[in-house]
């Protein structure tokens, strides 16, 4: 793309002291998040416990009642709206677009905060919308309608429209829900593809610990809106953190094929209250 970052000079985000909720249901206070710049970052923990809320918040589509998210030193909340989308590009859990909209036109709207009154569309963007499709394996459905195509297929093409935005961040909230095994792979393998060759910083929401485990850099578990533990999953992801996550008795072995954390779970989710007898 054509204003990537490297590993060295990546992008760093943070947030710190958040306080994140919807009206009076409060969701976070005092959640901080450090995400190393130039790495892929998964946020995972049970559903509900606030990783897509504090997504949501790192690309301003939430505002805090209390702390600031920062882009390298700048907070957030200042940037004019345009020049946040130059920097940062988020692909939400369920992307709508026109009917009949083709993959090509879709992909070309990541382009729309790069154009000015005195600068339209040119070979420049062509070129830009030609790698995006390139880099994500669907340059030769770039004719077809998205409503034609496979899941797997339309989250390819989400993900070239966010590439065509041309940020040095990526924000991805649960970019393989509702694919299949396969096909999550696939879109990970793809993200995994793209930090790798040129060192932009990716934060995504996932539910698969075991995929993140295997794609991620860095962890943030989460539960109940607040971090549980944080760092490289060779690290941190244990036996005790997935029981105090997700009350989850396992087993944590590694990955025979990634070497990374594997999680084998024991049996059905420990009740956090004393089990009552049965009878009958």
């Amino acid at each position: 793309m054509t204003a990537t970052t490297t590993a060295t000079g990546a992008t760093a985000l943070t947030g710190t002291g958040l306080h994140l909720g919807y009206g009076d249901r409060v969701v976070a206070e005092n959640l901080d998040l450090d995400l190393p710049a130039g790495k892929v970052t998964a946020l995972v923990g049970p559903n509900a416990c606030g990783k897509s809320t504090a997504l949501r918040a790192l690309a301003r589509l939430l505002k805090p009642t209390a702390g600031a998210v920062h882009l390298d030193a700048e907070d957030i909340a200042g940037l004019p709206a345009r020049e946040l989308a130059l920097k940062l590009a988020l692909l939400p859990q369920s992307p709508s677009a026109p009917e009949g909209i083709t993959v090509r036109d879709l992909v070309a709207r990541g382009r729309t905060p790069h154009q000015r009154w005195w600068r339209q569309w040119s070979s420049a963007d062509d070129a830009v919308v030609d790698r995006a499709l390139e880099a994500t394996g669907t340059a030769e459905l770039a004719a077809r309608s998205l409503d034609e195509l496979s899941g797997g297929q339309r989250q390819r093409v989400w993900i070239a429209m966010a590439l065509a935005q041309d940020t040095a961040v990526l924000l991805l909230d649960e970019p393989t829900t509702y694919l299949d095994l396969a096909h999550q792979v696939d879109v990970l393998e793809l993200v995994a593809e793209l930090n790798r060759a040129d060192g932009r910083t990716v934060v995504m929401v996932l539910h698969e610990l075991n995929l993140a485990c295997r794609y991620a850099d860095h962890l943030v578990a989460m539960r109940d809106g607040r971090v549980v533990a944080a760092g490289p999953p060779t690290e941190i992801v244990t036996p005790e953190l997935v029981r105090d996550v997700f009350d989850l008795p396992a087993a944590v072995i590694t990955c025979p094929v990634a070497g990374t954390p594997l999680v084998i779970p024991e049996g059905g989710r420990r009740p956090r209250g004393p089990v009552g007898h049965m009878t009958g």
